[in-house]
């Protein structure tokens, strides 16, 4: 049975991945800092494991846990948090899983993130910019590890299922809506080919509007 690791299990995108993996037949481990905020992993029977991963013991603990042949997610972030898990947090994660020998991982960040910054507007900046760039130094620290990585960038994201329609891009300019359903569609694609190695994608939904 193949085995995915979720972390930010608790709410969001992380929160629709487990009932994506979960659906599609995966053993899915779930990491969460308040297990309390997704009743849906006691109902769904869901291995769920503590962790706040500004703290680097608490990283290190859980991915000794993980199984070696575990692909690993994260979709962890932190908006205007007093200590932002998205650059620190997923230092520690990644930094764990080299040192335990795991090498499957897939982080999923934002638009706006390093060459495409200055594709955000003014007003994005201003309300989202500090955690963008937390998420860039995330990235460039995955980037220089030597983990097999893909990077995933969505637009806004919508609650919603899967709708078939997200597009995949690299390398260009793109602004938009996706549902986390299809975020999580999209992912589950890119972990099954080793063509999205050390690549990185950004994913909108142009049939949605705002």
């Amino acid at each position: 049975m193949n085995i995915v690791a979720i972390w930010g299990a608790g709410s969001g995108l992380g929160a629709v991945l487990v009932e994506h993996f979960h659906k599609m037949g995966f053993k899915v481990i779930a990491i969460v800092r308040n297990p309390d905020k997704n009743p849906r992993l006691k109902e769904l029977g869901i291995e769920t494991l503590v962790c706040d991963a500004t703290e680097e013991t608490q990283v290190k603990d859980v991915v000794e846990k993980l199984p070696l042949e575990t692909q690993v997610i994260s979709s962890m972030g932190s908006y205007r948090a007093a200590v932002p898990v998205d650059y620190i947090g997923h230092r520690y994660l990644i930094d764990a899983l080299v040192e335990r020998g795991l090498s499957r991982f897939l982080l999923v960040t934002s638009l706006g993130c390093s060459e495409t910054w200055r594709y955000m507007s003014e007003r994005s900046k201003a309300g989202f910019g500090a955690a963008v760039r937390e998420k860039t130094l995330a990235e460039a620290w995955l980037q220089t590890s030597n983990l097999n990585y893909t990077i995933v960038r969505p637009g806004g994201l919508k609650d919603g299922v899967a709708t078939g329609t997200g597009e995949l891009s690299q390398h260009t300019e793109v602004h938009g809506l996706i549902t986390r359903g299809e975020v999580a569609r999209l992912i589950q694609n890119l972990l099954d080919t080793d063509e999205s190695i050390s690549q990185t994608f950004q994913c909108v939904d142009t049939s949605l509007t705002y």
